[in-house]
Order: structure tokens, then C-alpha cells, then sequence
């Protein structure tokens, strides 16, 4: 660091500060990259490398597991090393046993007092703020520990955090979709399998769903830290709050519809299509129709594109594996499919190829998966979506505390201060906040 220290990352222009920063180099993530040409990069090896090297559930006793445990990806961004099968059952079993993933009396009472028709993503920032009593982090540095030790702090509050979210998020769930009542975990189980089956959705973890969430949750994990929830849980903890307060934060940005909703609104972008189909199958000619009349009327086509890639997001095709073994038979899963095959060729063209991405995201999969197997409720997927997002992020806070991060404090102008120092002639009137 001390020999790249004075070197120039990025320059920022006007039109990119007043832009949401977009393309400006100004963090430093070291847990994943996001290549143009090849999707994330998890410290350095790409989701099929990624998909290839981590252990399965099988490393918990889940026979027909073929995706990496989220457990694993959490060794993997904290450490940079991929765990054996063993490591990672240890982690595991840890993540799924108590006292870590105990959840307070005081917390559950609070999720049990909230308003079913409060939004879930509101339910669960709730509920996590109820563990923040809970924070080593804050009691450690309340009593003066040293600097050097904030990382062991972090790392404890990390663990239990993780370990802790599944019941929260499940007790979120019964409460909210179901019956009230939380199914009894198995500690024998991996951490997705424990809270599938907590929801209610499997009897042993060993099967398609307990599958589709491993694969779910791992490829959720993390995105570079520019994003908003993993930028806001950085920004807030390099204030030295604690991992519940910065991860709070952090979800309270993914809650915002730019942000955390893009997979609803794909998968309600298909079952508008499913509404206007009625009866009928749907085909390559009345997807073409569908898609350039969205077009012409002045909208987007939710789920395809990407500010950076240029290709195909891998976590979009790992998700389009598993629907092609798994759901042949679905009407939902033949939308996707046909809108793969034939939105890209059109985008591609359209206004002479100014679209630079035509290709599909993450997003334009995963509501189909998690809606076929069962979970219907789209408003609860931002919650499934923070769950493994904790693993990022969190990931991202101990390694700031390792490195003794400095507090983040950019220097901000005004739009007088552009209007006197770029604009000859001077702009009369600058931009001003409308009057009601």
C-alpha cells in the first residue's frame, strides 16, 4: 500500500459527482470485483470457479446438495482462502447452534408485537436492531479495549449476527405469510436448510428447495462495496458503530426500490405477461411483440442490463441451470426462458445499439425460482436478499477493523462553488430546490 499510495485511481468530473459517483474509483473492497467481461470475482475466482472449489451442503450431510453452503463463501471473503469441507462444517455447525444463533426474549417479543401488514424488510431492520444489545463490538470499546482487538470484537459480533438473522427472518415469515408459528430448527442442518426448514418449506434439508436457497443465498453474497447497502454499512461503520448498527444501515439502503426491489418487479414484470397470455402458452412471436411495444411506449425491460457488465451475469446463468433441471414443466420458468432467448437480440438493435448491455441480470431469474418453489410473498425477498447480503458486508467490517479504517469523510461543493469556478459566462441562476 505505502508504494501505491500517492497513484491516481480515478478522476471525477461534474456530471459524475451530481450522477450518483458512477464509474469514479474511491473505495478499496478487497472481498469481490466486479469484471466487465466475467461478472464477480470473490477474492479473485469467478462464481463457476467459485461454484466448483466451495463445499456443498454435502459437508452437512445433505446427500443430494449441489451448491456451494453460504457458510463457506463467509470463510472465503473473511480469510481469502477456501475452506476444506471440514472448516466449513465446523462454521456451520457453529452458525447453527447455540449460544450463537440464540435470538434474546426481549427481540422476539418485538417482532412478535410488530403489524403484519408492516413491510417485512421493515419488520427485519427492526429485528435486527433488537440484537444490537447484544453487540461485543459496543461493549468492548465502551470499556476502552485497544484498537489492534477491534477486529476480534467484529468478528464475534459477525458470527452471531449471522448466525442469528434465520430466526429472525423466519419468525418474520410465519408471522407475516403463515400461521404465526415457527417451525423448530435442526442444528444438524446447514445454515439455509435450517431456515427453509424453520419456514416451514422442508422436512430434512435434503432436497430441491434446501438446494435452491444454498444457491440463493451464496450468490447474493457480495458485489464490490459501491453498491448502497454495502457502501452504507462501510460509510456507517467507519464511524466505529458497531456490526449490528452499520449492517442496519446498510439494509435500510437495500429496503429502497432502486436498490433491493429489482427482483419483485422482474417477477412481476413476467406475471403481468402470465395475466395477458390467460390460457393461452406462451411463444417466441408474442414475447418479440410484448417486448418491442414495452419499448416503444417508453419503458424498460426489468431484469436485463447492468451499469457495469456487458455480458451475461453468471448469477443469472447458474440460476437458469438449475430452473432447466428442475422446471421444465413451469409455465413461469417458460417466460424466462423465452425472454432470454429473445429480449437480448432486440435490445441489442434497438436505437441503433445505444444499449451497451443487452444481456439478462441476476434479478430477471431469481423471483421465478423462490416463487415455484413455494415463497410467493415477492415483498419478503428483499429480507432473503439482506440475509445473505450480512455475509458481504459483514465480511467487509472486520476487515475494516483489521486495517484500522480511517472514518469516510469526502469533501463535498456546492453548486455555486461549480458556478464560480467552471462556468464562463456564470450561470445566472443556478439550481435552486423548487418551491411548493
Amino acid at each position: 500500500m505505502a508504494q501505491a499510495k500517492d497513484k491516481k485511481l480515478s478522476d471525477v468530473t461534474v456530471s459524475q459527482a451530481a450522477g450518483g459517483m458512477r464509474g469514479v474509483k474511491a473505495l478499496i473492497c478487497d472481498t469481490s470485483l466486479l469484471d466487465i467481461n466475467e461478472g464477480i470475482r470473490f477474492r479473485g475466482l469467478t462464481l463457476p470457479e467459485v461454484e466448483k472449489k466451495l463445499p456443498t451442503g454435502k459437508c452437512r450431510g445433505a446427500t443430494k446438495s449441489e451448491y456451494p453452503l453460504p457458510e463457506a463463501m463467509l470463510w472465503l471473503l473473511l480469510t481469502g482462502e477456501v475452506p476444506t469441507p471440514e472448516e466449513t462444517a465446523q462454521l456451520s455447525e457453529q452458525l447453527t447452534t447455540e449460544p450463537y444463533n440464540s435470538v434474546p426474549k426481549h427481540a422476539r417479543q418485538i417482532i412478535d408485537d410488530l403489524p403484519v401488514h408492516q413491510h417485512p424488510m421493515s419488520q427485519y431492520i427492526t429485528g435486527v436492531m433488537a440484537l444490537q444489545t447484544e453487540s461485543k463490538f459496543a461493549e468492548a470499546y465502551q470499556n476502552g479495549v485497544n484498537r489492534a482487538k477491534y477486529w476480534k470484537y467484529a468478528l464475534d459480533d459477525t458470527l452471531n449476527l449471522v448466525a442469528k438473522i434465520p430466526m429472525i427472518s423466519a419468525r418474520i415469515y410465519r408471522q407475516t405469510f403463515r400461521d404465526g408459528v415457527v417451525k423448530s430448527g435442526d442444528e444438524s442442518l446447514d445454515w439455509s436448510a435450517n431456515w427453509t426448514k424453520m419456514c416451514g418449506l422442508t422436512k430434512d434439508g435434503n432436497d430441491e428447495i434446501s438446494d435452491l436457497m444454498r444457491m440463493y443465498f451464496f450468490i447474493h453474497t457480495d458485489h464490490e462495496g459501491g453498491n448502497v447497502s454495502a457502501h452504507a454499512t462501510h460509510l456507517v461503520g467507519s464511524a466505529l458503530s458497531d456490526p449490528y448498527l452499520s449492517y442496519t444501515a446498510g439494509m435500510c439502503g437495500l429496503a429502497g426500490p432502486l436498490h433491493g426491489l429489482a427482483n419483485q418487479e422482474s417477477l412481476r414484470f413476467i406475471q403481468k405477461i402470465q395475466r395477458l397470455l390467460g390460457d393461452k402458452k406462451p411463444t417466441k412471436e408474442f414475447i418479440h411483440k410484448f417486448v418491442i411495444d414495452l419499448l416503444e411506449s417508453g419503458q424498460v425491460v426489468p431484469g436485463f442490463g447492468h451499469a457495469v457488465l456487458r455480458v451475461t451475469d453468471p448469477r443469472y446463468t447458474i440460476q437458469r441451470e438449475f430452473a432447466m433441471k428442475y422446471l421444465n414443466n413451469s409455465d413461469m420458468f417458460k417466460i424466462v426462458d423465452l425472454l432470454f432467448q429473445v429480449a437480448p437480440p432486440i435490445l441489442k438493435d434497438w436505437k441503433g445499439g445505444k444499449i451497451a448491455n443487452p444481456w439478462p441480470n441476476l434479478d430477471a431469474h431469481s423471483g421465478c425460482l423462490l416463487h415455484e418453489y413455494g415463497i410467493k410473498e415477492d415483498s419478503f425477498y428483499t429480507v432473503l436478499f439482506g440475509m445473505s447480503r450480512a455475509i458481504g458486508v459483514l465480511s467487509n467490517y472486520v476487515i475494516d477493523r483489521a486495517l484500522s479504517a480511517p472514518i469516510e469523510r469526502p469533501k463535498s461543493i456546492t453548486f455555486d462553488w461549480i458556478n464560480d469556478n467552471y462556468c464562463d459566462p456564470k450561470i445566472p441562476d443556478p439550481p435552486v430546490m423548487p418551491q411548493k
